[in-house]
């Protein structure tokens, strides 16, 4: 009998974590049917039936193929990836506020971005391929200058140094790009105000097939190394009794962690606060095992990202607000909230 009670129990859990994985992609397939129906050009549910059957007009197909699915799918895979990101620099610093944002990955990144942006001819067409590679340099430098900075060589990586570190370089790099702006033609400064907006800016099916193998990839990689992230919070002591390669898993699961944020960064801009809610709500939906929370900050992260973008698509017509400020008006206020909280 006293067998039966903790499988009962842990029985349970798995149904209600299954649940909770249940609802949140129920959740993201209806805000997905939502925002097929809605933009600038409105489509009535059956007029997206038809079109998505090949049965709609010339016009019909033009917006819904070519402008609003393309644009989905990136908020979709730009949410998930933000959102794993953050639950990885939170797993591994074990620090509740860790954020590709707020850590300065995603400035990094969008640094290079910005720079290719400044010095590339004007008159061709900028690869849309080459960026996810500039901005994983720039966020990878970046990282690797926090981390070095954060660490201590008798107490290892420290939290609270960590996030002040973040957010010193971010400010440092935020500086240079304004600096950077002022040589901009007023074509190239658009694009750049744009960006730090943070918007879906990437909407071609270029950008989809562009980021979706760093998404397949990276993912694989990180839901494989769901169990060392377990093992980390247990604190590097005792993940090292128990034969984990503190460091070295630590740097691997951080490369990852900035891979899918310099990715999204590329065809999103400077999106911020996904990293940090996703993985919060997840946490609280599902609990702290990362064999569940991994994919739950994954739904939660494009769940959030994709209503912020229909949401800012929709409440301003004909004009549109950046998902990036949607975003924020929600982000920053559970900022401060989890700011108070921590004893860190």
């Amino acid at each position: 009998m006293e067998n039966i009670l903790p499988l009962e129990a842990e029985r349970k859990k798995k149904i209600r974590r299954i649940t909770v994985l249940s609802i949140l992609a129920i959740l993201i397939l209806l805000t997905f049917i939502i925002s097929m129906n809605t933009g600038y050009s409105s489509l009535s549910p059956m007029e997206v039936i038809r079109t998505f059957f090949g049965m709609g007009t010339e016009k019909q197909s033009l917006i819904l193929f070519e402008f609003r699915l393309p644009r989905i799918i990136v908020a979709i895979l730009v949410g998930a990836g933000l959102a794993v990101s953050g639950c990885i620099l939170q797993g591994i610093s074990r620090n509740a506020l860790a954020d590709p944002g707020i850590l300065g990955i995603t400035t990094g990144a969008g640094l290079m971005v910005v720079l290719f942006v400044s010095f590339y001819p004007s008159n061709t067409a900028a690869p849309v391929l080459f960026l996810p590679f500039l901005a994983l340099v720039g966020g990878s430098l970046t990282a690797l200058l926090i981390y070095k900075l954060s660490y201590k060589k008798h107490h290892g990586l420290l939290p609270s140094r960590l996030i002040l570190t973040g957010i010193a370089v971010a400010a440092g790099i935020s500086a240079l790009m304004t600096i950077l702006t002022l040589r901009l033609t007023p074509q190239k400064y658009d694009f750049v105000a744009v960006w730090l907006a943070g918007t879906i800016w990437g909407t071609s099916w270029e950008f989809v097939l562009t980021l979706l193998p760093w998404i397949i990839v990276l993912f694989t990689f990180i839901f494989y190394k769901a169990r060392i992230l377990d093992v980390l919070n247990f604190g590097d002591k005792l993940a090292t009794g128990l034969g984990v390669p503190v460091e070295k898993e630590r740097l691997k699961l951080l490369a990852a962690a900035v891979g899918l944020a310099a990715s999204c960064v590329s065809v999103s801009g400077g999106i911020a606060f996904i990293g940090l809610i996703g993985p919060h709500l997840a946490r609280r939906l599902i609990g702290p095992h990362h064999q569940f929370l991994l994919p739950a900050s994954a739904l939660a992260g494009a769940l959030l990202l994709l209503v912020a973008d229909t949401l800012g698509r929709t409440i301003m017509q004909p004009s549109e607000i950046h998902a990036g400020i949607v975003v924020a008006i929600i982000g920053a206020p559970y900022f401060l909230y989890l700011l108070a909280r921590s004893k860190a």
